[in-house]
């Protein structure tokens, strides 16, 4: 039983460090999410995709070494938006707003309870009822229908990350007097 928990439970295995949170940007949810106005740059599914046929490896976190599930996440969202989300699926599931499966757009998290505990797999919605994830050990990283029944009975919902642009609100500088000669 441990060993299958332990081979199974490659989703959310490696622990947070301050290290993989200290250089990350800013992220929230903003009112363009909330208004379902909002799409993800292409960057997200690009990179998603261009995973795809990756061997899953426990702990994985490039497409040389293989990617579990939280790392394909994390792994994609640096490099579309330089942003350094934990390796790990239930702080992934933390980030972000809520949003109703009836509400996904291309780019949003989605969650699952694949070992009788919530949030213990996540893969990235890509439209039309598809997400990409890093299934488990033997799997390569793939495409499958949110409809099938495993998935649907699973589901534990779906999160918005939206990267903000932070701007400094510096002074205007002063304004030089204007100096007349007669």
């Amino acid at each position: 039983m441990i060993f299958s928990l332990a081979f199974l439970g490659g989703c959310g295995t490696i622990p947070q460090t301050p290290a993989m949170v200290s250089d990350a940007r800013p992220v929230r949810a903003t009112s363009e999410a909330r208004s379902g106005t909002y799409e993800h740059d292409p960057d997200v599914l690009f990179h998603a995709l261009m995973a795809a046929g990756v061997d899953y490896r426990r702990g994985g976190t490039s497409h040389q070494n293989g990617f579990d599930c939280s790392g394909l996440v994390a792994h994609v969202y640096r490099e579309a938006y330089g942003l350094a989300l934990p390796h790990n699926s239930k702080a992934q599931s933390e980030l972000g707003e809520a949003v109703d499966r009836s509400e996904l757009q291309p780019g949003d998290l989605v969650f699952f309870n694949t070992l009788r505990m919530p949030f213990s797999h996540v893969g990235i919605y890509v439209g039309e009822g598809r997400f990409i994830h890093a299934p488990k050990e033997g799997a390569v990283v793939r495409t499958e229908s949110l409809q099938a029944r495993y998935w649907t009975a699973r589901f534990d919902g779906a999160r918005r990350i939206v990267p903000t642009v932070m701007r400094a609100d510096y002074p205007q500088p002063a304004k030089k007097p204007v100096v007349t000669y007669p």
